[in-house]
């Protein structure tokens, strides 16, 4: 044969396979003809079993129904283990794959949201709160030691040694948390060599104003305090270093009603900061046999890392002394403060996280995160300004600015973002001590105005790294 077969049949009459049956026409009827002519054969198996297809359908619709493609319908059936003979013989349809579309035709589409996850920046409102009363306590030791020492003669000092301690604590502290990653034995390897040393460097900073006269001793314990306190406020230990302080707080508290004298007073708060430091000790030697944790993980950071911290705490620092030569009470609310403000960093993450499940652009994330961001400021602020009235504030905008400044920064640095956070608020306390200190025009007046231009560059830097949905994923 030259040419291809056609395999196509020719004509109008049925498409199967007929065989021609020998009948003599006229024993067959007429308008029975066509029926009786042919006997056709159909292939193997039966055509699909609709109403078991559609029990399937409705047991699994809520399963089927999320599915954007047919394949997954027959990912799922082939994890409920329905065999190929069981298809065939139960529903009709030659493979899984058949009966898969059929399902996947048969229930409409459904999207359901997803199920509301715990928040994984949840924070703890009692250790938040603990935290900002830790932060005060201390400022009873100075109520009791009143009476023992020359607030204009001795305070530079006692400036000068707070300022090198806290700079130092920030840096440390970001050195400590990293080494956390490793292991409890690597963070409290890396306080033990560096709370003794900065107690050392702050003392001797606060002596060089003092002369070495006998304000350095009350300096080196204000910095052996800071020191102790701080390792036991990064190892988790709030409540230990609570219990420790409850010398301190017991003398404070019979001051009203009864004059202990210098002696009992000077015991008080010897007698709380060797408790604190006793207590450091344990916390550092519990965290040095703690053998949990993988030692070469993440690797030793660098220096430099910390540097930028290191600058905020001493910028945030002279923010605060600044603010206290006029208002030494608004400073006490707003140390209190800090524990209301680490609570809303928290918040704040928890807040950014549920806005990026609601987003479905880029351009909507950075709305919802300017408004979550706007609120946690509101938040923090707006009951400042009660608070700087009822302390006797001649402003009631310098306080909350100040808290905005400190707050967005450090929500800025639980970002990784340490940099420009630190280079405005060296700016701002430069150009707070200039005009403060030094008596530089425009002048202190200007001190509001240099806080609201600070606070607004900081925002800026938030909104444009934190809005981000890179970062919050």
């Amino acid at each position: 044969m030259s040419g291809p077969m056609d395999l196509e049949p020719r004509g109008s009459g049925p498409d199967t396979l007929s065989l021609r049956l020998a009948v003599p026409p006229a024993r067959t009827p007429r308008r029975h003809l066509a029926d009786a002519a042919t006997l056709t054969l159909r292939l193997p198996g039966h055509g699909p079993d609709r109403a078991a297809v559609s029990r399937l359908a409705a047991e699994l619709a809520d399963r089927v129904g999320p599915a954007v493609h047919p394949y997954e319908v027959a990912a799922l059936l082939e994890a409920d283990g329905l065999s190929a003979d069981t298809i065939r013989s139960r529903y009709g349809h030659p493979d899984i794959f058949s009966l898969a579309a059929a399902l996947y035709a048969q229930v409409p589409r459904t999207f359901p949201e997803p199920p509301a996850t715990p928040d994984p920046w949840r924070p703890d409102t009692v250790r938040c709160l603990l935290r900002g009363v830790l932060f005060a306590l201390p400022a009873l030791a100075y109520l009791l030691t009143a009476p023992l020492w020359n607030p204009g003669r001795d305070a530079a000092p006692l400036v000068v040694g707070g300022i090198v301690s806290w700079a130092w604590g920030q840096a440390l502290g970001h050195r400590a948390y990293l080494r956390m990653a490793a292991g409890r034995r690597e963070a409290a390897r890396t306080l033990l060599y560096g709370a003794p040393l900065g107690a050392a460097l702050a003392t001797g900073a606060a002596a060089v104003p003092a002369g070495a006269g006998p304000v350095t001793w009350a300096a080196a314990a204000q910095s052996l305090y800071l020191a102790a306190a701080g390792v036991l406020l990064v190892l988790g230990r709030e409540r230990t270093l609570l219990a420790a302080l409850g010398p301190l707080c017991a003398g404070a508290a019979v001051l009203p009603w009864w004059e202990p004298g210098p002696l009992l007073r000077t015991a008080a708060c010897g007698l709380a900061l060797a408790a604190v430091a006793a207590t450091a000790g344990h916390a550092l030697h519990a965290g040095l046999a703690d053998a949990s944790g993988t030692p070469g993980q993440g690797g030793r950071p660098a220096l430099l890392d910390s540097l930028p911290y290191g600058l905020f705490g001493l910028a945030a620092a002279v923010l605060v002394f600044v603010e206290g030569r006029h208002e030494p009470y608004a400073v006490i609310v707003l140390t209190l403060s800090m524990g209301p403000a680490e609570w809303l960093l928290y918040r704040f993450r928890g807040l950014a996280l549920a806005a990026l499940g609601r987003s479905a652009t880029p351009a909507g994330f950075l709305l919802r995160s300017a408004g979550v961001l706007g609120l946690c400021l509101l938040a923090y602020t707006a009951p400042l300004v009660p608070a700087a009235r009822l302390t006797g504030s001649a402003s009631w905008t310098a306080l909350p600015l100040l808290a905005a400044i400190l707050w967005t920064a450090l929500l800025l640095q639980a970002f990784g973002a340490a940099w420009p956070p630190a280079l405005i608020c060296l700016t701002t306390a430069a150009a707070a001590a200039a005009v403060d200190l030094l008596g530089l025009p425009p002048g202190p007046h200007w001190l509001p105005v240099f806080h609201a231009a600070a606070a607004l560059c900081l925002a800026g830097c938030a909104l444009r790294l934190l809005g981000r949905p890179a970062l919050h994923a």
